[in-house]
């Protein structure tokens, strides 16, 4: 495994870009994908890029952008599945990729959702078997939340902020910060010993301190250990997958709409107070755990309480 192949997807793209695409004449553009070119209509980043160079490539969690020469910059984001590959004049894949392959064979471009063909015939290709990647013109860096990667305790406090919104979904905001997804975030959570569920503003400081811990240990593990896909927990993401801490049964919901897994005794729930007749409510954003509505007290009586005349 080569040092590249180590890194998260979004650093082993950025590389790759960096390494085989920089300064080479693009002289044309596929971007006939209107779902992963969005908002872009057919031809517009053709227009836009034939005849530029790409001067650097930057990154900042999981999205890429690379400033043009000719003005403008060009902004990738990878989705779940997307890669940067690199080939020769005859399709030879010479660059790119990782250690999460889908089963690809090099030189397989049928999953090729965007493409940039340089003045010397190499091409750069972003293959999105899942087609969730994006790829846009002046992307909004401006909304993107610091770097997981090497976040410290003050700035992860203020972008975890408070709210009823469930921890799980504040930590997939990438606009809050930027690079963690699904499978990092239900690793991350599980090493904290917190439901993905829970709202935010329940954390205790110390709760909070422990995320933060938890969220550098483990990007720092995914990058030394091969990407996310090597962290414990992933292997078990099935129904029959086992807790890597204590060994129980996972369980399996949905928090914000993401599938989620988590382990029922080491990220149990708030306990919620009783209510009068049983009734609840689910939580805003979250259909993995119910959230109860506190009970009202009753009211005081507003008049003298008749007595019982009986006899005397």
């Amino acid at each position: 495994m080569t040092p590249d192949a180590r890194a998260p997807r979004s650093r082993v793209a950025r590389t790759v870009i960096e390494r085989s695409a920089l300064g080479r004449r693009i002289v044309d553009v596929d971007d006939s994908d209107c779902y992963v070119c969005r908002p872009h209509s057919p031809g517009e980043l053709r227009h836009a890029l034939v005849g530029a160079t790409l001067r650097t490539a930057q990154r900042r969690g999981k999205s890429l952008w690379c400033p043009l020469d000719t003005g403008g910059i060009l902004g990738v984001h990878l989705g779940m599945s997307g890669k940067i590959v690199i080939a020769t004049a005859d399709g030879t894949e010479v660059d790119g990729g990782d250690n999460w392959e889908f089963g690809r064979p090099p030189g397989d471009y049928r999953h090729a959702r965007f493409s940039l063909t340089f003045r010397d015939g190499g091409t750069l290709h972003l293959i999105d078997p899942r087609r969730l990647g994006r790829v846009r013109l002046d992307p909004p860096l401006d909304d993107l939340g610091p770097d997981a990667a090497d976040i410290d305790l003050p700035c992860f406090l203020s972008a975890l902020g408070s709210g009823r919104a469930p921890i799980k979904a504040r930590l997939l905001d990438q606009h809050a910060l930027a690079g963690i997804g699904n499978l990092l975030t239900d690793e991350i959570l599980s090493r904290a010993g917190l439901n993905p569920a829970r709202p935010v503003h329940s954390l205790s400081d110390r709760e909070r301190a422990r995320l933060h811990e938890s969220v550098v240990g483990t990007v720092e593990d995914a990058l030394n250990g091969g990407g996310v896909h090597t962290l414990p927990s992933v292997s078990q993401r099935h129904d029959r997958g086992r807790c890597p801490r204590d060994g129980t049964t996972l369980l399996r919901s949905s928090v914000s709409g993401r599938t989620t897994f988590w382990c029922p005794r080491h990220q149990v729930a708030l306990q919620p107070p009783p209510l009068r007749g049983g009734h609840l409510r689910h939580g805003r954003g979250s259909d993995a755990l119910p959230t109860y509505s506190a009970p009202r007290s009753p009211a005081p009586p507003t008049g003298r309480v008749p007595m019982h005349r009986g006899r005397e």
